[in-house]
């Protein structure tokens, strides 16, 4: 608790949006304190950040070393006997408000999940996702993954729930029981997660002695994409940079925290 109260405390100051808005205030204290040369760094630092994360590629630049660390298997495993999804992808308080199923930018971890289930109709479905807020005004997002899933057809007594974790270190180590259980000597165990999660996410899993196969999905670039400018969609520019730096610090916080055993880890 007191790890994931930390990085959400932390996050909150560190997201891109968040240090252009200190920058902003701070170059406002420095003109009351009649600070100019202050105050014009700061107000030129708060304008040179957002422009960057908003109208150039800079997010996708720094997203795609994340994504193309893993790929998906190049041939289809024969004996599968469960697949992993981890929470992430689906919208907490209107799915519990309203008792559906809403999915994010990331709902492609449970699409991808979906025709995975349906390839392999033996294996059982781990999803591993807790509330993820502190005062747990959400239902578990294993109970949100468990209608979207039951509602495509996917019998309820396949699905494994594990709805207490709310990051991915505790992701890894709750479903490790479950993830025995299914996988029961000889079959593989697939683990879908964002292609961009995907190198913490194994880095954990390995760091736990968990053997998985990573199936990766929901990319947000092409994979080729170069450094220029981008004025055509500011607010997915932004959002791509903030997913991108987070997962950056989180590979690093992990790897310090002794939580990962690689700083980045390889296919």
């Amino acid at each position: 608790m007191m790890f994931f109260a930390a990085s959400k405390a932390f996050w909150l100051f560190a997201q891109p949006v968040s240090l252009v808005l200190l920058l902003l205030l701070a170059g406002l204290a420095f003109l009351i304190l009649k600070k100019r040369r202050m105050a014009i760094a700061s107000l030129s630092l708060a304008a040179t950040a957002q422009f960057l994360v908003g109208f150039t590629s800079l997010g996708y630049v720094l997203i795609q070393p994340l994504e193309d660390r893993f790929e998906q298997p190049s041939e289809l495993p024969t004996n599968v006997g469960a697949i992993v999804v981890l929470g992430g992808a689906t919208m907490a308080r209107p799915s519990s408000a309203r008792g559906v199923a809403e999915l994010n930018q990331a709902g492609d971890r449970l699409t991808t999940t979906l025709w995975l289930a349906q390839r392999y109709p033996d294996a059982r479905v781990i999803l591993s996702g807790g509330g993820g807020f502190l005062m747990g005004e959400t239902e578990s997002e294993a109970e949100t993954m468990r209608r979207f899933f039951t509602s495509f057809g996917i019998a309820d007594d396949r699905l494994m729930l594990e709805g207490n974790s709310m990051n991915t270190d505790e992701n890894a180590s709750f479903t490790r029981a479950m993830i025995d259980q299914a996988e029961d000597g000889a079959r593989a165990v697939l683990l879908v997660t964002s292609a961009f999660h995907m190198p913490r996410s194994i880095g954990i899993f390995r760091k736990q002695g968990i053997a998985v196969m990573p199936w990766p999905t929901d990319y947000r670039s092409s994979g080729r994409q170069g450094f220029e400018l981008d004025i055509a969609n500011p607010n997915q520019n932004l959002e791509t940079a903030t997913v991108a730096v987070r997962e950056w610090i989180g590979l690093l916080a992990y790897h310090l925290t002794g939580r990962t055993d690689d700083l980045f880890p390889a296919q």
